[in-house]
Order: C-alpha cells, then sequence, then structure tokens
C-alpha cells in the first residue's frame, strides 16, 4: 500500500483526527474549492467576506517558502491517475491562507521551514526544494514517524506533523479529494420491506394493501400523504 492509499484509509477509517484546520479554505470560485469565502454560496456574512478579504489581501511566506511547501504537499500527497495532487487541488493556497486566518501556526510552520533547509544543506549541500526526489524523501521519512524518530529530529517531527494534518485538510476538504474517498453522501436506496422468512420467523406478515401501497419501487418518488384521520391516501 503506498502512501497515499494508507492516508486514504485512515481517513475512511475515521482515525485521522490529528485534522485540526476548522477556518475557512481560500475563496476559489471552481469547482476544487471545499468552502466558499467569497460569493455567498454558503451563507457567508458581510463580515465573514470582509474578514476573508483582508485575510487573503496578507502575505506571510516568502516565494522560497510557498515553493517549498508546494514541494512537501505534492510529497505527501501526489498525484495518482484517479485523482490530482495536493497542489492540483489548490493546497498550498489553503496553507497560506490558515497562516493568515490562524496566525499561531505562522511561527511553527516558518521554524520548520528554516529547520528543513538547514538539514538538507547539512546532508545534501542544497536547498530542500532544490533537492532531488529521493533525497526528499528519505528526509521526510525520517521525520514522518514519531515513534521511530531520532531524538536528534524533534523540530523536525512536529513541523512534519503540522505539515501534514494541514495538507490532508486543505486537501481532503475540496471536491477533488472528496471525489478521491469516494464519499458519495446521503443517497437513496431501493428498500422491499423486511424479508418474508424474517416476518414468518416473528409470525408476522405485511397487510396487502400497506405493501402496494408503501414498498411499490414505481411510487418510490411519491410523498405519502395521509387524510384527517389517519388514513393513508397514496
Amino acid at each position: 500500500m503506498d502512501r497515499r492509499e494508507t492516508i486514504k484509509s485512515m481517513l475512511i477509517g475515521g482515525i485521522a483526527g490529528g485534522l485540526m484546520i476548522t477556518g475557512c479554505q481560500p475563496g476559489k470560485e471552481d469547482e476544487t474549492t471545499s468552502t466558499e469565502t467569497t460569493s455567498g454560496h454558503y451563507g457567508r456574512t458581510d463580515k465573514e467576506k470582509e474578514h476573508d478579504a483582508k485575510v487573503m489581501s496578507e502575505t506571510f511566506f516568502s516565494e522560497h517558502e510557498l515553493a517549498t511547501i508546494a514541494v512537501l504537499c505534492d510529497l505527501i500527497l501526489p498525484a495518482t491517475s484517479t485523482a490530482g495532487s495536493a497542489t492540483e487541488a489548490g493546497v498550498p493556497e489553503f496553507i497560506a491562507f490558515i497562516v493568515n486566518d490562524m496566525t499561531s501556526n505562522q511561527l511553527p510552520l516558518r521554524g520548520g521551514l528554516m529547520w528543513l533547509d538547514h538539514r538538507a544543506l547539512s546532508l545534501h549541500n542544497s536547498s530542500f526544494a532544490e533537492c532531488p526526489s529521493s533525497k526528499q524523501k528519505q528526509m521526510l521519512d525520517e521525520i514522518a514517524y514519531p515513534e521511530e524518530a531520532d531524538p536528534g529530529v524533534e523540530q523536525g517531527v512536529k513541523f512534519f506533523t503540522r505539515m501534514r494534518n494541514l495538507v490532508l485538510t486543505g486537501y481532503y476538504t475540496t471536491r477533488m479529494g472528496i471525489d478521491d474517498l469516494g464519499y458519495k453522501g446521503n443517497t437513496p436506496h431501493v428498500w422491499d420491506g423486511v424479508p418474508e422468512s424474517v416476518l414468518a420467523k416473528h409470525g408476522l406478515k405485511y397487510d396487502a394493501a400497506w405493501l402496494a401501497k408503501c414498498v411499490d419501487q414505481d411510487k418510490r418518488t411519491v410523498i405519502a400523504e395521509w387524510d384527517a384521520e389517519g388514513n393513508l391516501i397514496t
């Protein structure tokens, strides 16, 4: 099982309790955006839209930091044959929005990016973003598993845990991410009543007249109506 499939199984299984962001997604008009912040499709108030516009007008990360974040995003959630990558879903923009909206993330993320670059320079004489993909993955493997990490990389472990949570939150609250999980939401299904064998076991059976009215799939879209005395009309 690859890294992406492992993450998906964690989410589907309800294990990913570490998804920590409840704030807003950057305002985008396309179908990949999870939480509308500008057009008001989700009942945003004028005050909320004003706040979002202010947050989105601010810049915290440098170009180099954003480039490193984009590399990290796609290492955590690369594209597959059935789904786009984290950057294709706009996750770097989501993270840039979050650090302005939830400023407690600013110092840990900037410090973590600095740590990552220093680590890359020490090991490979290059910034993290400029390292070969194989070297990047080796470095992340050192900090991706807290229980197995060496004592000297605690800061990197904390940083990567936060970054991974942000990436998962950003991606799996977009249309692309939801489709990747295969989540369909509430969908109608066909119910033909309790099986006859189960009814017989309890000495029960359906009233033929009610069965014709209530368990008729040709009428599954018809809304039931009752008269004043409680008798079923349709």
